[in-house]
């Protein structure tokens, strides 16, 4: 079969990686890719027009697309291509709002019970200003549209706070020009939860944890993230919560919309004292969390994307590889403001054991590969516990020849503490 993986980053690269190990391919293809994707498909221009693509899949007989980032779920790239026949790996537009609108989503976790922090939504600057000042700090502030994982602004001081929404709407003498979303400050541990479902049919994979600060130690801006780890210790007990009070009401609560969910939903969750409540919902495959789930994932990708498009995702059970993956990022020096591009970056002819490079802001030149972006490439290690998973991420690293290179260097403390192995 013919399968389309669209995106360029580092979550695309890990979807293409694991698609290509799948037998029922026999041609793989990506738009607009990179380099790290060219070397396992045939990339395929795209000048991001849905249409346009879809008059090339459709001329092509494309028999999959796996539609890896945010923008064109939201924009319908899944409904486009469905009235012309070709299966599409990802929610359509309607359900996709649960990432391209917080406030939609926060209003749907409202309606149908769903634990999230208490939240209000505003469109003018100085009604959310005269509220955070009600309320005081430490607030969240957040971008209700798509801001590629940098929209969100935890405020320790009212400076802070206003800042965020000035930066969102605009100053208070200004009109609205968006919609920000304010919630309570939540207590806890962070951690994702990625879920396959066909609609009915609901099948976590292994929890992660994502580091969205740019510094050591959860400090500095917020970022697309730094870094992940796979599995995250949750017990069972948790998990099963989780899927009860979180997802299958998400689930029915869409379905009461007149919206059947097909694809992957991503939960992002706040471990706190009264239990798991959701951060946000995202559409698609987190990023860097694909990078250390998808090695993990003993089963064929493109077997269960096809199960979910059809319906049938009860009939496959999910495999997994033992042991852990953990993956570090390297950012451009700059990012994520102002990321510097065209710096030379080498990867070694032959990683060290364990070792993948998932590249995303990456550009082939004469004279090598560059940087094209912030978050440059994912490096994932994978060993027997997540200890060794980290060493050899690390290895990794210190293998890449990339002057200047922004990266954490505790990536999966916290969940080494968790583990007692801190």
């Amino acid at each position: 079969m013919k399968v389309l993986v669209v995106g360029g980053g580092g979550r695309e690269h890990a979807l293409a990686w694991k698609a290509a190990q799948s037998p029922r391919v026999t041609r793989l293809y990506a738009a607009p890719g990179n380099p790290g994707i060219a070397e396992l498909a045939e990339i395929v221009p795209w000048d991001g027009t849905i249409h346009t693509l879809a008059d090339w899949a459709e001329r092509e007989g494309i028999d999959l697309v796996l539609v890896g980032p945010e923008a064109p779920l939201v924009e319908g790239i899944a409904d486009v291509f469905s009235a012309r026949g070709i299966p599409v790996f990802g929610p359509l537009q309607r359900a996709a709002m649960i990432e391209g609108s917080k406030a939609y989503a926060k209003t749907l976790m409202e309606r149908y019970g769903i634990p999230t922090a208490r939240y209000r939504v505003f469109h003018e600057p100085l009604e959310a200003l005269e509220y955070i000042e009600a309320v005081g700090v430490p607030i969240v502030v957040k971008d209700s549209g798509l801001a590629a994982g940098k929209g969100v602004t935890v405020a320790t001081d009212l400076h802070q706070a206003k800042q965020a929404v000035a930066n969102i709407l605009g100053h208070p003498d200004e009109a609205g020009r968006g919609e920000v979303v304010v919630e309570e400050y939540l207590e806890g541990t962070e951690v994702t939860v990625l879920a396959l479902t066909d609609g009915e049919t609901i099948k976590p994979l292994l929890p992660s944890q994502d580091h969205k600060r740019l510094l050591d130690r959860d400090q500095g801006p917020n970022t697309g993230g730094m870094g992940a780890v796979c599995p995250y210790p949750l017990d069972a007990a948790t998990l099963d919560r989780i899927e009860r009070e979180i997802l299958r009401p998400l689930l029915n609560g869409l379905r009461e919309e007149g919206v059947v969910y097909k694809g992957v939903i991503y939960a992002g969750l706040m471990l706190t004292a009264d239990g798991p409540k959701v951060l946000e919902f995202n559409a698609r495959f987190g990023d860097p969390e694909a990078q250390v789930v998808l090695p993990l994932l003993k089963s064929d990708l493109v077997e269960l994307a096809q199960a979910v498009v059809e319906g049938r995702l009860a009939e496959c059970r999910l495999e997994w590889e033992e042991g852990a993956a953990a993956g570090v990022v390297m950012a451009a020096p700059g990012y994520p403001q102002d990321p510097h591009r065209g710096l030379p970056v080498r990867l070694p002819e032959a990683p060290p054991e364990g070792v993948l490079y998932f590249q995303a802001g990456t550009r082939r030149t004469d004279a090598g590969l560059v940087t094209a972006g912030g978050r440059v490439l994912t490096v994932v290690g994978r060993g027997r516990d997540l200890r060794e998973a980290l060493a050899v991420a690390y290895r990794g690293v210190e293998a890449v020849e990339f002057p200047h290179a922004q990266y954490r260097k505790d990536i999966g403390r916290k969940a080494l503490e968790v583990l007692g192995d801190g």
